[in-house]
């Protein structure tokens, strides 16, 4: 990855303290609540490309690098996977540094995984092997002021600990694909 895509965040504007307090009570209040989140995919007709229509919000491009018959329009679908672990592990720790008091000045994710794609989508080696990543590594540089080292890595732990993407992708989750 290219250091001369990144964005420089001047000042790292943080949530109100408050806000997530209730937001927290709202959730010890009912800790068996269950929200259904959606998204529609549509493949769009170019290659590789789709649609992901997400609430209101703009279709979020999902596509192939040319590698994979794509057009590198956008990110494909795992790194797409690894940008929304990013960001959820990325949220977990600002949440519980402001539940903590800790003032963060910056958040970086690194992230990468290992997958074989010579199945190619079920059209190649259908030998058996492990599909999708067989591993994820998360490099966290956080940078705050007064915390230590050790607090620090306490508060990325706990924060991986509960994020939802994360262990979405750890733990065993029932999935059902039909034709509709």
């Amino acid at each position: 990855m290219s250091t001369a895509t990144l964005k420089t965040v001047a000042t790292f504007e943080t949530i109100d303290k408050e806000a997530l307090r209730t937001l927290s009570d709202k959730g010890k209040a009912d800790p068996s609540a269950v929200r259904t989140v959606r998204c529609k995919t549509v493949a769009e007709g170019k290659r590789f490309r789709h649609l992901n229509y997400i609430r209101n919000l703009p279709a979020h491009i999902v596509d192939e690098p040319p590698g994979l018959l794509g057009d590198d329009t956008a990110p494909n679908p795992t790194e797409a996977l690894l940008a929304a672990l990013g960001s959820c592990v990325s949220v977990g720790i600002q949440a519980n540094a402001v539940a903590r008091g800790i003032a963060i000045r910056s958040i970086e994710l690194e992230l990468e995984g290992d997958i074989n794609i010579t199945s190619v989508w079920g059209t190649g080696d259908l030998s058996p092997k492990p599909l999708g990543l067989t591993a994820v590594r998360i490099r966290a540089h956080v940078e705050a002021d007064g915390a230590t080292p050790a607090e620090l890595d306490e508060l990325v732990a706990h924060s991986a600990t509960w994020s939802p993407v994360l262990n979405t992708v750890k733990n065993p989750v029932p999935v059902t694909v039909a034709r509709s």
